[in-house]
Parts: C-alpha cells; structure tokens; sequence
C-alpha cells in the first residue's frame, strides 16, 4: 500500500481569504511533497488569488463531473473544480451563494473521505479553509460550523476541538454556544468527554502520558461557591471520573491564571470557546491549528476565519493554513503507514 496519504483542502467561503491562503501555502514545495492534494472550490477563484498575489499556478484542474483517472494529472495537487455562475466574487461580503458553494465543496469531501481505503477517490484527512456562518445561513443551512457538520455526517457519538501549537494546546469542553446557554449545556458527561478526548488527541501526537488541566466556569473558579456551582456540581466530577480511569488530570483551575501557568501540562480543557481561544491566539499568533477530535476523519483547520475586510488585497497570511496542512499530512501519514 502507497503510504502517501491523499488530503483534500475545502476551499472555504469564496469571498474570503480561502483561495488567497491555498494558493500561498502549496507555494512551500516541502510542505506540497507530503501529500497528494485535491482542492475542493472553484479554480478561477484560485488562479485569480494566485495572479494577484504573483504566485504560479502549481495544480491541475479537474471538471467536478469528469472521471479523475482520465485526465493526465503532471502535479501533486488536483482542483476539483466546482465552480457556480458568479464567481469569483467582486464583493468581499457574506452572500447565498458563498453559502451555498462553500457548505457544497465540504459535503463533498466528507462523502469522498468516508469511501474504503481503496477506493480511487478516498481522502485521508481534510483541510477546511474559513467559511462564514453567516453566509452559510443565507443558503439556507443552520449548521453553526464546520466541527458540527463534521460530527454530524460521520456519526460521532462525541466530538470535541482541539487548539494545537508549540507553545500550548487546548480542547473546548463546549464549541459555538452562546455565552448565555453554557450553563445549560454543560455536563459531567460534556467535561469529562473533553478530558477524555484531550488524553486521547495528546496520545496521538505522541505523547503517551499527557497531564492535563483543566478550567473552571466562573470567575475564581467559583471561589468555593460563592461564584457558582458549577464547579464543584459539574467539573470536580467529572475530573474525579477521568482520574478513576488513569488520566493525569488537575482543576478546576481559575482560567485567568491557568494559562500563563500550562508548561507543566500538555493540554488545557478550556469550558468555552472564548475562554480557550482568547490565550491560544494571543500565545501563538498566525500558528495554531483547529483540530477536530473523536471523528474518523482527520480534519484540520487555520485558526481564523473568512478575513472579508484583507480578501480582496494580497495581504493574508497562509502560516495558520500551512500548520493544518502540516499536521494533517503527520496524522494521516501515521495512520496510513499503521494499516500498512
């Protein structure tokens, strides 16, 4: 078995940065050899963000209804091309049809990675750039992101995100809830399935004994209940669960002090997505990687989003991009080479 994995990269809502930071981060030859790729999105949109950019066109394109496999592909990287009338985009806005192409080209990614090993359009792992929830509402589609679609079409009974950089990693307990509907959610099942899933994401990264904190919800980590109880009624529990199991687990600690103190550990359980993501961007700017947990498809992400207000300029930075692309060829290369 060929243990070149093949990736395939959504191109994101059309509008954005997507195109722009595809076509910089498939520049970096070194990065490009470690996988096939095929591009999911529309190829006049690339080639107009690499022409703006002055970057060569290093791919082939591929007509969404054409049989791959007969057409002489003479680079690693294939766009599929499923473009719509009206693209590119003039206007750098959320719109319907940005919706409507971006939630498409995901779909069919999914149902190409869910396919047997063997078969000639399997993915190993995807690569989502940034859509935009807001388009994605005007296609019609209530999907609050990426992490929900994912869990929802491969049937994960839990799912959890991980922030992934050199400098700190974080899985979120909840994902995109409204601030106020966090305590109405969160469980000793939510906490503990964070935790869990932190241990096993870590595992796979290769360290085989994570230590692992974890936050509190309120201020002071409810300051013995005079906060809130939902340290001691929820989070206390479900760490003393992950520890009856063997985790190396810690909290709940105050999230205003944990995190300038996680060098001791190898991942911070975070309750929220602001309470984690505000620390992982601040630490490791343009470097952190969204990573999917508890799905059988490896799925990873840049650590921002659609970027309208730079789209239509040749400013937008592809590091965040590249470190996704990075760690899904690792993962999906290990995982290859163990079925080997």
């Amino acid at each position: 078995m060929d243990t070149k994995p093949t990736i395939g990269i959504t191109m994101g809502d059309p509008a954005g940065i997507g195109p722009q930071i595809i076509a910089k981060a498939l520049q970096n030859t070194a990065l490009s050899s470690k996988a096939r790729f095929v591009i999911y999105g529309a190829n006049e949109s690339l080639t107009l963000a690499a022409d703006k950019c002055q970057l060569q066109t290093r791919w082939d394109r591929v007509d969404v209804k054409a049989d791959r496999a007969s057409r002489k592909i003479t680079s690693n990287i294939v766009v599929l091309d499923d473009g719509e009338e009206g693209l590119p985009f003039v206007k750098h806005e959320p719109s319907k049809l940005g919706g409507i192409v971006s939630k498409r080209w995901v779909e069919s990614a999914i149902t190409d990675a869910l396919l047997p090993l063997a078969h000639p359009r399997h993915l190993d792992g995807i690569i989502t750039a940034p859509i935009c929830k807001e388009s994605w509402s005007l296609g019609g589609y209530k999907w609050p992101g990426h992490t929900e679609l994912f869990a929802a079409r491969t049937k994960a009974k839990r799912h959890a995100m991980m922030f992934v950089s050199d400098s700190l990693r974080v899985v979120l307990a909840t994902c995109h809830i409204p601030l106020m509907e966090i305590r109405n959610v969160l469980t000793i099942g939510n906490v503990h399935d964070a935790i869990d899933l932190a241990a096993e994401g870590c595992k796979q990264l290769g360290i085989a004994k994570p230590k692992i904190a974890v936050t509190g919800l309120n201020p002071h980590a409810g300051e013995n209940g005079l906060l809130g109880d939902e340290e001691t009624r929820i989070i206390e529990p479900a760490i003393k669960v992950a520890r009856n199991n063997g985790l190396n687990v810690r909290g709940p600690f105050p999230a205003d002090t944990i995190f300038s103190h996680a060098a001791p550990y190898d991942v911070v359980v975070a309750m929220y997505h602001d309470q984690g993501l505000l620390p992982i961007k601040l630490l490791s700017p343009n470097t952190a990687v969204n990573w999917t947990l508890g799905i059988p498809i490896i799925r990873t992400s840049p650590d921002h989003g659609t970027a309208f207000d730079i789209a239509g300029s040749d400013t937008a930075d592809a590091t965040s991009l590249q470190h996704a692309i990075s760690l899904a060829c690792q993962l999906a290369a290990t995982r290859r080479f163990a079925a080997c």
